[in-house]
C-alpha cells in the first residue's frame, strides 16, 4: 500500500514507457458490438490510436467515467505518444440500458481488442484494462468475474493488467440506487468486484484518490478489495493512495502509475 505524493510521483513520470514510435494513426467510430439493439447499434463503438511505424506495442483499453450514467469515449492525453495503442470505449449507459448491458458491452470492447489489435501491428499478449471511476469498476468487474469475458471466448486471464483508477470494489452505487438504496449504504453480491476476489485473476493496480478527499469512502473499499485479494492469494496486486487529490482530479497522475506498470510488464527486465 502506497501514499504517493509530489516527489515521488516524480519518479514515476521520469519512468514512463519509452517513446516507441514517430507516426500514430486513429480509427474512429468503430463498431463493436453484435447486437442489433438500436441503442447498442448507436453507442457501442471504440476509436483505436495506435503507432503506425512499429509493431509488438502494448494497448490500453480505456473506459470513461460518469456514474454509468454519463461520459463519452476519449483518447487521454497523457497516453498520446507514449508507444501505445488506445482503445476508447463508449458503452450503453443507465437508465436506458442496464447494468449487465454496461459490464457486456465492456467486455466486447475487450474481446474486440484481442481479436483485432494485431491487425493494426500490437501484442495481444500485452492488452491492458483500465478506466476512471465507472470504467475502473468496468475494469474490475470484467477482469475479476470471468463470465464476461467468456461469453465472447476469452479469458479474462490473458488481460496483462486490470488497472481501475477510484472505481468501486463494491456493487456500484448507480446499481444501490435503482434498488433505493441510500449512497452510504455499502452491498457486495454478483455486482460488485469484491464478490470475485481470486489468487488467478490478473495483475491488478489500484489507483485511488486521497482518503480524505475521495468520494464515500472509495479509498477505503479499494484498501479493502486489496487487502482481500492478498488474502485470497493473489500476489500481484497494488495499491496507490494519491495525496492531496480528489476523485475527479486523480486521473490526470493516476496515468503516470499506469505508464511505469506498462513498462514493468510489457518490457521486463532480463
Amino acid at each position: 500500500m502506497r501514499r504517493i505524493g509530489w516527489l515521488l510521483l516524480g519518479v514515476f513520470i521520469c519512468h514512463a514507457l519509452s517513446v516507441g514510435a514517430r507516426e500514430y494513426r486513429t480509427r474512429e467510430e468503430v463498431s463493436y458490438t453484435r447486437s442489433e439493439n438500436p441503442y447498442a447499434l448507436e453507442r457501442c463503438k471504440l476509436d483505436l490510436y495506435y503507432p503506425a511505424d512499429t509493431s509488438g506495442f502494448p494497448t490500453v483499453v480505456w473506459f470513461h467515467g460518469g456514474g454509468l450514467s454519463g461520459g463519452n469515449k476519449f483518447i487521454p492525453e497523457q497516453l498520446r505518444d507514449r508507444g501505445l495503442a488506445v482503445v476508447a470505449v463508449n458503452y450503453r449507459l443507465l437508465p436506458k440500458a442496464s447494468l449487465t448491458d454496461c459490464i457486456d458491452d465492456a467486455a466486447a470492447a475487450v474481446a474486440w481488442t484481442f481479436r483485432e489489435i494485431e491487425k493494426y501491428g500490437g501484442d495481444k499478449r500485452k492488452i491492458f484494462v483500465a478506466g476512471h471511476s465507472a470504467g475502473g469498476y468496468l475494469t474490475n468487474m470484467i477482469g475479476l468475474d470471468k463470465k464476461w469475458l467468456a461469453r465472447y471466448g476469452i479469458d479474462a486471464d490473458s488481460i496483462a493488467a486490470l488497472i481501475p483508477f477510484s472505481g468501486h470494489a463494491i456493487s456500484h452505487f448507480a446499481y444501490r440506487q435503482a434498488k433505493g438504496m441510500k449512497d452510504t449504504q455499502p452491498s457486495i453480491d454478483e455486482f460488485a468486484p469484491l464478490f470475485y476476489v481470486r489468487p488467478d485473476a490478473p495483475p491488478l493496480i489500484i489507483v485511488s484518490g486521497d482518503r480524505e478527499l475521495e468520494m464515500l469512502g472509495r479509498y477505503e473499499e479499494n484498501a479493502y478489495f486489496w487487502r482481500m485479494m492478498k488474502v485470497a492469494g493473489h500476489t500481484d496486486t497494488y495499491i496507490y493512495e494519491l495525496d492531496g487529490y480528489d476523485h475527479g482530479a486523480m486521473a490526470a497522475p493516476a496515468f503516470h502509475i499506469l505508464l511505469n506498470h506498462v513498462r514493468r510488464i510489457a518490457e521486463p527486465r532480463p
